[in-house]
């Protein structure tokens, strides 16, 4: 049975604030673990698009105007698949070793949203629906895991929600 194609994906950004340089003994193996998890992710059923330099990565595009910020955007099919990514293999445990790289940040530093198939965000856009969530919590405009929203409603949303 084939399925027709869906109308919406999931768009998702990571944030984080950086504890060392980049280039620092502290972060290599943060780093050096870049390149295999993004083929992870590339690989990964469900993956769509994910932001990337020339580097390869994303960790030299400049967010919300701090240089020790780094930001992981990613397009994926649903909610399942990128859970599914998140939380086995290599990228689980880079999770579990996050508090290592990264600052405790107490606003939120990731949001979900919906984009219309074939879309690929742009950082400008996840630093707005970022800055929605932290203004506004979790609405269908900018949610999160815990709280989402199905992308029916994604459709209603307008930037006033």
């Amino acid at each position: 049975m084939t399925h027709a194609p869906a109308a919406h994906e999931l768009a998702q950004v990571n944030i984080a604030r950086l504890k060392f340089p980049l280039d620092s003994p502290e972060l290599k193996d943060f780093v050096d673990a870049l390149d295999p998890v993004n083929a992870v992710a590339d690989a990964a059923d469900g993956f769509v698009w994910r932001l990337e330099s020339d580097s390869g990565n994303a960790t030299d595009i400049p967010v919300l105007g701090d240089e020790w910020l780094i930001i992981n955007m990613s397009v994926w099919r649903d909610s399942n698949a990128l859970t599914a990514f998140m939380y086995q293999g290599q990228h689980r445990e880079l999770l579990a070793r996050r508090r290592e790289w990264f600052e405790r940040v107490s606003e939120a530093m990731a949001t979900l949203w919906w984009v219309p198939a074939g879309h690929r965000p742009t950082v400008a856009e996840a630093e707005e629906r970022l800055l929605h969530l932290r203004e506004h919590g979790p609405t269908p405009y900018a949610f999160t895991l815990r709280t989402s929203f199905p992308a029916q409603e994604a459709t209603a949303v307008s930037r006033s929600a």
